[in-house]
């Protein structure tokens, strides 16, 4: 069964309760019962981790890329415009790293620093771009 391993960045333990005109009012933990249905849905496995420390992070994915995790999925939200230490981890290890945004960051004129790291970026679709990422991310383990 394809493991897939969902981080969420800065700020996404905030969300549902700050910048509800961007990101609406759902909450960090309805996204993550979201993400689980859809992992059944999708018959994967996932692995969810939140941090606002970018050192974390940085651990948690040097830890899959040595464990059993097949891909990941990021929304840096807060670390969208500035992570070095977690955008090197995710350029060096194994496996694929697919970039999601619940809205669309150009839109409010920013530019994501993951993106040139990642195998791709899904923004602007709220929390069916998880869907999305997740249904790549199987599709690139799967189908190589």
């Amino acid at each position: 069964m394809t493991k897939i391993l969902v981080i969420h960045g800065a700020g996404m333990n905030m969300r549902g309760r700050v910048q509800i005109e961007v990101f609406g009012s759902q909450t960090l933990a309805e996204y993550d019962r979201l993400i689980h249905e859809y992992e059944r849905q999708l018959d994967l496995s996932v692995v969810i981790v939140q941090s606002n420390i970018q050192g974390e992070l940085v651990n948690v994915v040097y830890d899959a890329h040595d464990g059993d995790i097949d891909a990941a999925l990021i929304n840096p939200a807060g670390f969208t415009s500035g992570a070095p230490a977690l955008v090197g981890a995710i350029s060096q290890v194994r496996f694929p790293t697919i970039e999601v945004h619940f809205s669309n960051p150009a839109s409010r004129g920013g530019v994501s620093v993951f993106t040139p790291v990642c195998k791709g970026a899904i923004v602007g679709f709220g929390t069916y771009g998880y869907y999305l990422g997740l249904l790549a991310a199987k599709h690139l383990v799967e189908d190589g």
